[in-house]
């Protein structure tokens, strides 16, 4: 199988981090691409026609894409149980909400990279950034009980979250407010797993 990643994508990063917290690195290639949001990476537009990153090139059966699909689907395949059964759902809606947090991340980005300087609509990236707040604050304050059990793909996409706030928008505090979440970020961004994905 072949991930077709970046270093810089935080949804590509999700699955990263799934290889390497179930050992299975080797099972997977990973194909870095450059690719926009305007300009879409040919071995990319073909393997996903959203042009979304990542996409996983199966040797047998069609690509996987989005990368809720992609972890849901190499969880199965190496019986990793980071989706259990037992907390399913709220697995899923956390790892919606680490997904949101990066798409409104992401978006911020794009309106800087994409657009000429004139027509950066500010009001847009505020509303990015709201999204993100609200994100945070449910997290810290309605989520931590459950980030603080046995690890399972919410954590890792959280994670991967936050540690795209970081890289990306290092000059907005998402942790004000937000101790309980900082701390345990403090600590998960220290995992192995995490060292080794980490964008630079």
């Amino acid at each position: 199988m072949k991930l077709i990643s970046a270093a810089a994508s935080p949804f590509a990063r999700k699955v990263r981090v799934l290889l390497h917290e179930t050992g299975q690195t080797d099972a997977v290639e990973i194909v870095d691409v450059m690719t926009t949001a305007i300009d879409t990476n040919p071995d990319l537009a073909a393997a996903n026609p959203a042009g979304k990153l990542p996409a996983l090139v199966r040797d047998t059966g069609p690509t996987v894409y989005d990368s809720r699909v992609i972890c849901r689907f190499l969880d199965a395949e190496f019986g990793a149980g980071l989706y259990p059964e037992s907390r399913l759902f709220e697995t899923l809606t956390l790892e919606a909400t680490a997904d949101a947090m990066m798409e409104a991340a992401l978006l911020m980005v794009y309106e800087h990279r994409v657009r000429p300087p004139e027509k950066v609509f500010d009001g847009w990236i505020d509303a990015q950034w709201a999204k993100v707040a609200r994100c945070v604050e449910a997290v810290d304050g309605r989520w931590m009980s459950h980030l603080n059990g046995p690890l399972d793909m919410s954590h890792v996409a959280i994670g991967c979250a936050l540690g795209y706030l970081d890289f990306r928008h290092s000059g907005r505090n998402w942790r004000e407010g937000a101790g309980a979440l900082d701390d345990w970020y403090a600590v998960f961004s220290a995992r192995e797993s995490m060292k080794a994905t980490a964008p630079e």
